[in-house]
Order: C-alpha cells, then structure tokens, then sequence
C-alpha cells in the first residue's frame, strides 16, 4: 500500500510534464504579427517586384507543416510598405520570427506594438486674425496646395468644419483616395477632405474581426476624436461654433485653406503599429506635406520604435511630423515620441476657462470650471447635504474615487458628493454619483494634478476644483455635523490670467533616450479646445449621454499636436521650398516663454516657473514663425550622422539607410548634442577631468540679404559660456553661417540649470533654450 502514493506522484507529474509539452507546442504554433524591415536594395535580380521576394523570404522560414497548408508566404502579409518603410507586417511564430532574423536582407523584426490616443478661441489667443481680415495669415491660394494627413479615429464628414465652399480642386501632386465602407461614400471626400483610407489588419490580427454593427469599418469617425484633431488642423470657419452654449464664437482651424485627409487608424481597442506605419507608408505616397499624429505609446528605442522608423522615412520625403507627447505628466521623463527629426508637441492653457463655483454651508464660496449644462440644476439659495466617501487619509479609496459599484445609494441619495481624480474618466464619476443618486459632485484634483482645472460636460451639475481648495472641502465635509453645499455655473470667461500655463498633464522631460536632444520641442493650446465633433457619441462620450453637439471641448497632447499641425501647413504654404527641419525650427526659435502678465511661464502643477523640460523651446508664436530670420536647418543625412552616435548596430542603422549613401564615415558630430537642433541641451560627464564642452551649430539667413546679429547668452552658476564669433554679418539670402559655443565648468550644480541664446538682428529675437545638466543624472 505504501507505493501507491508514490505511483500516483509519478502519474501525475508524467501528466503535468506531458501537458507542458503538449502547451509548450502549441504556444509554438501561435501567430503574431510582426513587422519585417526589409533593406530593399539586397533584393536579388530575379525577383520581379519587391512584395515576390517578401513572400519567398516568409515561405523559407514556414515550418513545413504550415506551409502546407497556407500556400505562399502572401498568405501570411498583411500589409506591404514602400515608400517611408521598406517590408511588411506578416503572421509569423516566434520560432519563424527567430528564423527570418538570420535571413539575408532582413534588417529588424519587430513586435506589433500597441498605441494610445492623448485624448476656437486658439486661433485668435495665436494671433490668427479671423478669416475675413487682409493679414498675410488670411487665406491664400499657396494654402490651398498643402495637404496635412490626420492618423486618428476617422473624421465626421458632415461637420460644418469640413465646408469646402470656396476651395480650388484638389492639388495635382495628390494621389490619394476616398475609401468606401459602412456610412462613408465616395461623395463624403470633397475639396477639403481630399483623402480617407482605414488601416485595420493588424487590428484584427490581434484582438479578432471588427463587429461592424457597433464600430464603422471605414472612414467615419464614431469616437470623436479624430473629427477634433482634423478640424483643429484645417477646419473651415464655422460661426456660432458652441458646446451647449459654452466657448460661443467662430471655430476655425490653424489653416482653414489647407487639405485634410483622414488615415483611420485607431479603433475601439487601440491603435497598432502595424496599421500605424502602414498609414505613414501611405500617406507619404499619397502626398501629404504635413503628418499630424496625436497617439504614442512608450519610449522605445530608436531602432526598435517602427513610428521613428517610418517617420525618418517620412522626413526623408520632406513630410513635417508633428506628434504628440503624451499625457504622462507632471511626472518626469514621462515623453513619447522624442526622435529629433518628430515634433514633438507638449499642452498649455488659453486665455479662456469656463467657471463653477462651489459656495459651502460655512459660507466660504470656492472657484472651481464646469461645462454642465443640463436640466438638473441646482437651486443657488438652497444648501444641499454633502459627503465624503473617504477619510483623512492622503490615500484615495475606491469609495473617494467614485468607481463603479463603490457607492451606497442609503448614504449618497439627495447629496452631492465629493471624488476624488484617478483611475476612472472623470466623467465617469458623475455617472457613478447620479446612478447612485447623488443630485451633484465635486471633483477634486489629488497632487497628480495640483491646480489644474480641466473642465468636462458632466451629466450631472458637477465642478471641478484644485488641490488645495479639494482638501479645504473634504475637510469640512468630514469635521462638520452636518456639511451642505451648493454649485453654481457662470459660462464662459475671456481675459484669463495668467497665461498660457503649462498644462499639468503634459508629459515632461529630459529625454532619457537622448540627454543632449531637448525636449518636449513646443508647447500650444491643448486645454478645453473647441473643435468639431461626431454624431455619434454625446459630448461626454459615455453611452448613457444621449445628448448630440456639432462641437465638443476636449484637452489633451492630442489637442495641442494639431495646433502645432495646422500652423506647420501655413508655414509651408509660405514657404514651400522650406525642410521640415527648417520648419520646427520656425517654430521653436521664435516661441515665447513669458505670459500675458510678463512672467516664465508656469507650471500648473506646481504654480512655480516651468523649465525647458515642461515647455522646451516654449509656446509657439504663428506670427514670428512665419519670419523667423534665421533658421537650424538638418538634413536626413544629418540625422542619420546623429544616428551614429547612438550606439547602434551596424544593422540597426540599416533601419534608417534606406538610401545607400547614408553611412557613419562621414561622421561630422563629435557629440549627439553637435546636431544642428534649434535648442541647445550639454549634459556634463562625471569626469571632472572634462572641463569644456563645445558645441556647434550653422544657422541660414531667410530673412533680408544684408542682416547683422549680435549674440545673447543667459547667465549661469554652474558654467561660463563662451560663443564665438560673437556677431554673424550676412549678405545674402539663404547664407549660412556657423558659431561655436563653450561650456567650461565653474561650480556644478546638483539640479540641471536652464538659460537661453538669442541671436537678435533688431527685428528678429533668434531663441534657443539652453539646458546644462551633470552626471550621474540627478
């Protein structure tokens, strides 16, 4: 009898190891998508088109009884790219993946990598004249020849924003198309929006089929989302432009003469790279002049982010790329998309807010924003009960949160109720408060958001508060017997000050990937925008809101990229011989870093002055980016040189040397921080024996052929700075000419330290941020 135990062990752990196997295997068996970088010029002379030699590369590493069964390696490619990014995205198991990483020609693997959306009083806070006005920012028939393409949900056809009254045809250099599907025609693209295609494949591959009774598998835009983004970039004027009455006024995009064409890439679940850089692909052979993409995922490495890669690509082809850089702040070093040749677009505030007050029994009446604007209004002379659900703690709890399911309706009935931000939409937490039938809510910020308001078209009377002001509430909410409060809404407010103020959710550097590359590049407006929006969705986007607005006010990075978009696409209707390098630096040199009240810009989180590393070259200044005077100009292959200096493979770069002439024996930059970027960013070694560093940069003259510059450097503890020559005389247009400036240690700093240069002529104010930091990193 004793053995039978062990007997039994034995048969179980033969069936644990069997099973392990037997799962072991058919993980291997598993499919993902990948995408397969291909270095196009190794392709052999047999091959009659590059998509015959993808395919053969696939089959020769299909196991046999795959292959079989599937035919050619076609079968398993789900897109082929060609013109910013050579290969395809293909099915492949791991093992296969492995395998095809051994195959000559093949240049990377990479995994499909899921992305992240950054969720008409800009154009007049950017000096953008209304349309009617003779100013050179009035509409011209150069601006009718720039075509900005929107990576996003799709866009909402019929939105007045789309109006193509008054437009020439479409330029000739276009050779896009209007993609058909579920409510979307051929009609629905027009002289305004010249372009709509879906990129859905790798969407699929991963999550399965899209339900195409809940989600349109074409062009239109059920989200809202990508309608925003496009309408802000280049949305025709539309008068009596409102949210349920709030921000009334014409609503107009940065460039309303400009093109739009619409590259639906995200859907339901997410947004994927595969689909993503087969949009960039596209685009880029379509003939966009501006690429504006408001979504990101993580910090990837340059070699290994297939966005970067595409996007070099794309620059190549002289195609400015504006992205967004995400909603991860204020923490620090929380950017996407930093590669120097992507701009790089943070978010602050406008000169406009919508307030709400909150007056509480004791008497005290506290400011606060709100959009509500519904039946259920809450009377101004009546006090109403009022809770919290959580404690003093400094630790918020389901309960303080207002998650779903974690409020007592015995407890929370007839009162207004106080969440806290975090984890859930905030609109969602007034769904929560009303479902549990609380009559009102304050929301309060936590010390993720410190002061920062951000207003939301709540489903019930609800207002948003600061951080400060929260914990004066919450603590007469938990110390008084019996704590009431009331909520007032007052519109729309002008003339705010101060501002612009860095938005505390705009993500923040230093760039990690790269120290010497300074960024965020911009910040622009990208706090309670108005813009279009979809018919499909109420303005709060949860299904329970039932309401339909033509215009929507939302906040985010997603916001202020097509800002940023919108007055790339006037810059290069003026100047359409300009790099998209010349263009960024347009806008990066000519940015203002003061308010309206003549103080640094601050930092809404902290209220304290924000650095480079919250705003980077600081807000854009559409007026001054249209004559810069002199600009930093770079060249694919300068880029690629910088490329170099970032420890990659020989094959890594491969990614990014599509052309042959591209290599690293020219090598010019004796630093990553030599580039010739408009902001200037010395990162000091733990090598004491290191007391110098020089850098060194060559701007063009775009301004008049005899101009004269005299130099500017702010004054700092840690270093001394040395620039030579001290004045730059031109005598012609388009001259370049080159400056050295020296760093010398004097008293290291623990913390970074932040100044700028400014090369003035007496007209133009040439401005680089200059930040110095010492290793190790603080």
């Amino acid at each position: 009898m004793a053995e039978n135990p062990v007997k039994w062990l034995f048969l179980i752990l033969a069936s644990c190891l069997c099973f392990a196997f037997v799962l072991s295997e058919s993980n291997s068996l598993i499919k993902k998508t990948y995408i397969v970088q291909m270095h196009k010029s190794a392709m052999p002379a047999s091959f009659s088109s590059p998509l015959e030699w993808y395919s053969s590369k696939l089959k020769s590493v299909m196991s046999d009884t795959q292959s079989e069964g599937e035919g050619d390696g076609e079968n398993r490619i789900i897109y082929s790219y060609q013109n910013a990014f050579h290969g395809v995205a293909a099915q492949l198991t791991e093992e296969e993946a492995e395998r095809l990483k051994q195959e000559d020609g093949v240049v990377a693997i990479l995994p499909e990598t899921k992305y992240e959306l950054h969720t008409t009083r800009s154009p007049m806070f950017l000096g953008l004249e209304p349309e009617e006005s003779t100013s050179i920012w009035s509409q011209k028939l150069a601006d009718h020849d720039v075509i900005v393409g929107v990576l996003d949900t799709g866009i909402w056809p019929e939105s007045a924003s789309f109006n193509d009254t008054g437009m020439t045809p479409v330029p000739p250099h276009w050779k896009g198309t209007c993609e058909t599907g579920r409510g979307f025609k051929k009609h629905h693209c027009n002289r305004k929006i010249v372009g709509a295609r879906v990129f859905y494949r790798g969407y699929e591959a991963a999550t399965g089929k899209i339900n195409e009774k809940n989600e349109y598998k074409s062009p239109r835009d059920q989200d809202g989302h990508g309608t925003h983004t496009a309408a802000t970039v280049a949305g025709s004027p539309v008068r009596g432009a409102n949210l349920l009455g709030y921000a009334y006024g014409t609503a107009r995009g940065m460039a309303p003469g400009a093109r739009i064409a619409a590259y639906k890439v995200c859907w339901t679940g997410g947004c994927f790279s595969s689909d993503i850089l087969s949009a960039v692909d596209r685009a880029v052979g379509d003939g966009v002049n501006v690429l504006s993409i408001s979504l990101g995922g993580g910090a990837l490495s340059y070699s290994h982010d297939s966005l970067a890669i595409a996007t070099f690509g794309a620059m190549e082809m002289g195609v400015f790329v504006s992205c967004s850089a995400g909603n991860g702040g204020p923490d620090p070093v929380s950017l996407t998309n930093v590669p120097p040749w992507i701009t790089t677009v943070g978010a602050s505030t406008m000169d406009r807010d919508f307030p709400g007050n909150v007056k509480l029994g004791s008497g005290r009446t506290i400011p606060g924003v709100s959009l509500y604007k519904g039946r259920r209004l809450l009377q101004a002379n009546k006090q109403y009960p009022l809770v919290y659900m959580g404690s003093n703690s400094s630790s918020p709890n389901p309960s303080s949160l207002c998650l779903e399911g974690t409020l007592d309706p015995h407890v929370v009935s007839g009162k207004i109720v106080i969440c806290d931000r975090g984890i859930s939409p905030r609109v969602q937490k007034g769904q929560v408060v009303k479902d549990a039938g609380g009559v009102g809510m304050i929301l309060t910020n936590t010390a993720a958001n410190g002061e920062e308001l951000v207003a939301d078209c709540h489903l019930l009377p609800a207002v948003a508060v600061g951080e400060m002001e929260g914990k004066a509430i919450k603590h007469y909410a938990l110390t008084n017997g019996k704590p009431t409060a009331t909520l007032a809404f007052l519109g729309t407010r002008l003339g705010v000050r101060p501002s612009p103020v860095v938005a505390a959710f705009s993500s923040r550097g230093p760039n990690f990937l790269t120290l010497e590359i300074l960024k965020p590049d911009v910040v622009a407006p990208g706090v309670n925008i108005l813009a279009a929006w979809t018919g499909e969705l109420g303005p709060s986007s949860l299904p329970t809101d039932h309401r339909r607005v033509r215009f929507n006010i939302l906040s985010g990075t997603s916001m202020s990229c097509p800002h940023v978009s919108g007055i790339a696409a006037l810059i290069k209707a003026r100047h359409p011989d300009w790099s998209a390098a010349a263009v960024k630096s347009a806008l990066m040199t000519t940015a203002y870093v003061h308010d309206n009240i003549h103080n640094p810009l601050q930092d809404s989180s902290t209220a304290a002055a924000s650095t480079p590393y919250d705003h980077g070259a600081g807000h854009i200044n559409p007026l001054k980016a249209l004559d810069p005077g002199l600009i930093y100009d770079i060249s694919a292959q300068d880029y690629f040189v910088f490329l170099c200096t970032q420890k990659l493979t020989a094959m890594q770069l491969k990614a990014f040397s599509k052309h042959s002439n591209m290599s690293c024996h020219h090598n010019t930059l004796a630093t990553p921080g030599d580039l010739n970027y408009p902001a200037i960013s010395v990162v000091f070694p733990e090598d004491t024996a290191i007391s110098t560093l020089t850098l060194h940069r060559t701007v063009t003259n775009v301004g008049p052929p005899a101009s004269h510059y005299h130099v500017v450097v702010s004054p700092f503890k840690g270093v001394t700075i040395k620039v030579e020559p001290k004045t730059l005389n031109f005598t012609r247009r388009n001259q370049k000419l080159s400056y050295k400036i020296s760093f010398t240690r004097k008293s290291p700093q623990t913390m970074p330290e932040f100044g700028g240069l400014v090369w003035k002529d007496g007209v133009h104010k040439v401005r680089s941020p200059i930040a110095i930091t010492w290793l190790p990193p603080f």
